[in-house]
């Protein structure tokens, strides 16, 4: 076996990763009254690449579940990272904010919650955009090792990894299905 092999296990099929998304639509119409009138306006700006089409699913289900619709765009947080030195160049992908996020409640929507530093970086680019009366925070997937103090508020699955391994999750139409995978370096060999 090659130092380079990795074993892969499947964590949430495609069906887990539906329900999953609706278990998080339904959460979010209940900490928000989507339904009351009095209720600030509700943003989803999900995190590209994995976040966007998150974000995306997610206002459809929280409109087939409270015929609400939620505006959803992107918010690029390439310029805003504190580690662009230590990684590859990326290309800058657009930020699209479809209403004013001044006094709007603001969830930021992420495939994957790891260290925390894109989710830093997304708290500082918005306050160069506006003011929102709160910014929550959605993730398919919370992973642990945070370096920063940065929590969730709507989580679909808990995860416990080690550093070694990773979480790959697979949304359509990025990628030819959905599904989230757990790899790790195989027996005998290292990343």
């Amino acid at each position: 076996m090659s130092e380079n092999e990795r074993s892969t296990v499947e964590l949430l099929n495609a069906q887990d990763v539906g329900r999953t998304v609706a278990r998080i639509a339904h959460q979010i119409i209940e900490k928000t009254a989507l339904d009351d009138e009095t209720s600030p306006q509700v943003l989803l700006l999900g995190i590209p690449s994995g976040g966007v089409p998150l974000a995306q699913r997610i206002a459809v289900a929280v409109e087939e579940f409270s015929g609400v619709a939620i505006p959803v765009g992107s918010l690029d947080t390439t310029l805003y990272r504190d580690d662009l030195r230590n990684r590859p160049h990326r290309a800058l992908r657009p930020t699209n904010i479809p209403v004013d996020i001044d006094g709007a409640v603001v969830i930021l929507v992420d495939d994957v919650l790891y260290s925390g530093r894109t989710i830093r970086a997304a708290l500082d680019s918005l306050r160069d955009i506006g003011r929102p009366a709160a910014i929550q925070l959605a993730v398919l997937v919370d992973r642990g090792h945070r370096e920063l103090p940065i929590r969730a508020d709507y989580v679909g699955k808990n995860i416990p990894t080690s550093k070694d391994e990773d979480v790959t999750v697979s949304l359509t139409p990025l990628d030819a299905e959905d599904r989230v995978t757990l790899s790790r370096p195989a027996e005998g060999g290292t990343k």
